[in-house]
């Protein structure tokens, strides 16, 4: 369901080019969604599992690991930024590199003994705009209509196998181990807000995007307790 978004997102976008500020919406009402979830449906569950240390030790790697990746990744954008399909493709990372934390979450508290509705809401609502630039993108550099859908598709499946193996490889954990992990995904869910979601939001969309950034919050704390 979360990675679905994707392929939704990549159809829209070579079809339908929506106000900027329509997006940033999105993106800002996912980011407050994404905030809650990982406070009470990663952060609490790790804390209490693991205590001070693992969860802590956790929250750092994880926000280190996506940082690492993030510069890699944007070192490889600028040698390629006369290059139209390595901009797609360096576009395409950045994507997979905040999915890959979201899903592997995702997983992480279906391992944990129940999954997260309001992480689940939360994915597919930041899913949705940002395979619509992506797409929208890749067309304006040239890609065709087949292979733009068919790379997100491609990321959507990656995606959501990431989902599958955080549950199936991470469900015997517990304690520390289990404390670190949900930490370790929290971190990065966190850093990937931090670096993309509220700045893109807030560039697109003014102040008045953090009437939708308190939106998502709500209503993913809402699902939470439901």
């Amino acid at each position: 369901m979360a990675s679905a978004a994707l392929v939704a997102g990549a159809l829209a976008g070579t079809r339908w080019t929506p106000p900027r500020a329509f997006l940033a919406a999105l993106l800002a009402f996912a980011g407050g969604a994404l905030t809650a979830a990982l406070a009470f449906e990663l952060f609490e569950p790790a804390f209490e599992a693991g205590g001070h240390l693992a969860s802590g030790i956790g929250l750092a790697a994880g926000a280190g690991t996506f940082v690492a990746a993030d510069l890699l990744i944007e070192r490889r954008g600028r040698e390629e930024d006369d290059d139209s399909d390595g901009a797609g493709l360096a576009l395409l990372a950045g994507v997979t590199l905040d999915g890959v934390p979201e899903n592997l979450a995702l997983g992480t508290t279906l391992a944990a003994g129940k999954g997260s509705v309001a992480l689940l809401a939360a994915i597919f609502v930041s899913n949705f705009p940002e395979a619509l630039v992506g797409a929208r993108t890749m067309r304006q550099n040239g890609w065709s209509t087949r292979l733009a859908v068919g790379t997100w598709t491609a990321v959507a499946a990656l995606l959501a196998a990431t989902t599958i193996a955080g549950a199936s490889l991470l469900g015997g954990l517990e304690g520390a181990a289990l404390g670190f992990v949900l930490a370790f995904a929290g971190g990065a869910v966190l850093a990937s807000l931090a670096d993309t979601v509220f700045p893109k939001a807030f560039t697109d969309g003014g102040p008045y995007v953090a009437l939708a950034t308190a939106a998502g919050f709500l209503v993913a704390f809402e699902l939470g307790v439901a």
